[in-house]
């Protein structure tokens, strides 16, 4: 989750890759990215990593870029315990998962664009970052009937300032993180238990949570960390009850 060497330069902020890194949460105090070299460009971008700090309000977001079996689980729980969330999906998994695309719009739950083709979005043309936003959006529409989609991870959470000023342009909010783990390797997993730590040691007021949906271990933890959380008083929102839906919030995660 290291983001790359800071820039030497403030001039240099604007014209180099970026790969997302935070100060993880302690104590329920939040996230910080104070020292990771990017936080000017999140705040000129209207990029955000937390929600509102001065609630104890949690949004959980899911990465989609390929279905491994457990998302059909993961709806499951989340209608179960009433919880929204937000699914960022690609090109591959619309094509290769459209029921489980109907079924997260159907249940109410935002479908965020993760680029067709999953790129490094830093290396790519201003024509194709446009295309590949457009595609998702697109079959989306197609598969759901409603082409209201406006929030971009960005994918393998690599940005620069051209990108972000282009996702904002094609009226995208960049949503970032505030609490992660390594939990995409299907290879290393380590048990629910597992899972639990991770999440529940970082939770904190406003914070999002990226959780990868390939992962066994997130699937069998997701009810014991929705049922922790709410018993410490957090209270699950969906992406679309950001302040300001969205656009712009703070980033210091001061209340």
């Amino acid at each position: 989750m290291a983001n790359l060497p800071p820039a030497h330069a403030a001039a240099d902020a604007g014209d180099r890759p970026y790969h997302f890194g935070f100060k993880r949460s302690h104590d329920r105090l939040p996230a910080s990215i104070d020292d990771e070299g990017f936080k000017d460009l999140l705040q000129k971008n209207d990029g955000v990593f937390l929600g509102d700090t001065a609630n104890k309000n949690l949004y959980l977001t899911f990465d989609n870029g390929y279905e491994n079996g457990f998302t059909p689980r993961i709806l499951d729980i989340l209608k179960e315990k009433k919880v929204p969330a937000a699914f960022f999906v690609t090109g591959h998994y619309l094509k290769d998962q459209p029921e489980l695309i109907r079924r997260m719009a159907k249940e109410g739950h935002v479908i965020g664009n993760h680029s067709w083709s999953h790129p490094d979005i830093t290396q790519i043309s201003d024509a194709r970052l446009k295309e590949e936003l457009a595609k998702v959006k697109q079959e989306t529409a197609r598969l759901i009937g409603s082409d209201r989609m406006h929030f971009l991870r960005p994918p393998r959470g690599i940005f620069d300032a051209r990108s972000l000023a282009i996702a904002k342009a094609e009226g995208y909010t960049s949503v970032f993180w505030s609490v992660a783990y390594k939990d995409w390797d299907t290879n290393a997993q380590r048990g629910a238990a597992y899972a639990y730590e991770r999440v529940i040691s970082q939770l904190h007021p406003g914070a999002i949570i990226l959780l990868h949906s390939v992962s066994r271990d997130n699937t069998e933890a997701l009810g014991s960390i929705i049922d922790r959380a709410r018993k410490e008083g957090f209270v699950f929102k969906s992406l679309e009850e950001l302040p300001g839906r969205g656009f712009p919030l703070p980033l210091t995660g001061a209340p």
